[in-house]
């Protein structure tokens, strides 16, 4: 076999995979490796896998035995929450190679060095209890907007989710090590970062960033401490809260984000269900009467702030009036936009034992209804701004003669493609 030279990656699941998996590049290529587009022959692939629904486990079966098909001599490696999760099973599909779990992931050169093609499949993983440690990572194939990932795992339980199975406990960066990294970006000519995590507003927990074991009673470090240092690194223009948790939304960080000129009018809350009901059968550690009073906050201190839900439908349990009942709550907040997901049955998560399980045809209904209800309430706030001037930051991309750029409060503007304005904050009317 020709010398394993050139690897090749494809991301599955959120910004925290995609961020990952740039370090993962940057790791390998510092190793020696020859970086190739994913489309293209390459000596090695990775798949960082996502696990939150069956379609993006169905999505890296069929990637690999694409790959096996077209360079049936690489070397396939699958790391990620798949790979956590289910190790077995990806192990026994045609074409993988190698099996990293969350505790060897970042170990990833050494385990290829050490294969032969040929060999049986190789499965490096370990129980979530014994994942630790913290590993920095951050997105740079884009000078425009940076993902930082600064938090891991989760202690929450909720009933549908297989996250803290996959990432195993919260832990997080230190924020000493958080401004390290947000200076090495800004270096690079980075003007946006968007704070990364999987349970965000938990930032604190864990490790220090640099293998130490810390506890958060001994770190003594929190969020709105995060927010409150990074404001004043003077290197970088804005920052974004990726995703954040009700009751962790402090009033201290609405207010903080309400008078900051770095930390853009812009929140992403999970909701997941506008029925108590539901949201107890779900296990979240809030009712929907605190969505309501942290909504209203931020529109009463941030009139223009826009803000962007997540929503679960056809879970479990949810009957029409349920459903409806999310749908009128819904229409009520003031909010800009959702990300809709249909539930999907995940082995080991206490959901699968609710009952009465709802129809797939009817789930999809739902889902329908609810990215029509997306497309009206950002038409909305669109609207609401039309002839005002804000400022965009305009991407670095060429694309065909055009690029897209993204206002402080997250409207997308798109206009034929300048070189002056490239990675430019510019006033545009809208």
């Amino acid at each position: 076999m020709k010398t394993k030279n050139s690897v090749a990656f494809h991301t599955l699941g959120c910004k925290l995979n995609y961020a990952e998996t740039s370090t993962l590049s940057r790791m390998m290529e510092s190793e020696g490796f020859e970086k190739r587009n994913f489309d293209d022959v390459a000596d090695i692939y990775v798949i960082n896998t996502c696990s939150v629904t069956d379609n993006a486990d169905k999505e890296c079966r069929q990637i690999v035995r694409r790959i096996h098909k077209k360079a049936p001599e690489s070397i396939v490696v699958v790391t990620g929450c798949y790979a956590q999760l289910k190790p077995e099973e990806i192990a026994e599909i045609t074409g993988v190679d190698i099996v990293l779990g969350a505790a060897e992931k970042f170990n990833i050169a050494q385990h290829i060095s050490d294969y032969t093609k040929g060999d049986s499949t190789k499965i490096c993983s370990c129980d979530t209890d014994d994942i630790e440690g913290f590993h920095s990572s951050f997105s740079a194939n884009d000078r425009t907007r940076t993902f930082l990932k600064v938090q891991d795992g989760c202690d929450y339980n909720c009933t549908y989710c297989t996250i803290p199975m996959a990432r195993g406990k919260s832990r997080s960066d230190s924020i000493a090590n958080v401004v390290k990294n947000v200076e090495e970006l800004a270096s690079k000519g980075v003007k946006e970062i968007v704070l990364t995590g999987v349970n965000l507003g938990d930032f604190g927990k864990g490790n220090d960033g640099a293998g130490l074991s810390i506890g958060l009673n001994q770190r003594e470090e929190n969020f709105y401490q995060l927010i409150q240092t990074l404001d004043n690194v003077k290197s970088i223009e804005r920052y974004r809260i990726s995703s954040i948790e009700p009751n962790l939304l402090s009033d201290n960080i609405i207010s903080f984000v309400a008078n900051s000129k770095k930390f853009m009018p812009h929140f992403h809350i999970p909701l997941q269900s506008g029925s108590n009901e539901i949201l107890k059968l779900m296990k979240r550690r809030y009712l929907r009467e605190l969505y309501i009073e942290k909504v209203e906050l931020i529109k009463k201190l941030i009139p223009h702030c826009c803000i962007g839900v997540d929503v679960i439908v056809g879970f479990p349990g949810e009957t029409e009036e349920h459903f409806n009942e999310t749908l009128k709550f819904l229409h009520s907040l003031d909010i800009s936009y959702l990300h809709v997901f249909t539930y999907s049955e995940r082995s080991n998560t206490e959901a699968v034992n609710i009952t009465p399980v709802v129809p797939i045809q009817i789930r999809h209904q739902r889902n329908k209804t609810l990215r029509n209800l997306s497309f009206m309430k950002m038409q909305y706030f669109t609207k609401q701004h039309q002839g005002q001037t804000r400022k965009v930051l305009l991407e670095s991309a060429d694309k065909r003669g055009m690029t897209e750029g993204y206002t402080d409060n997250y409207i997308r503007i798109t206009t034929p493609f300048r070189k002056e304005w490239e990675n430019s904050i510019i006033d545009w009317k809208l």
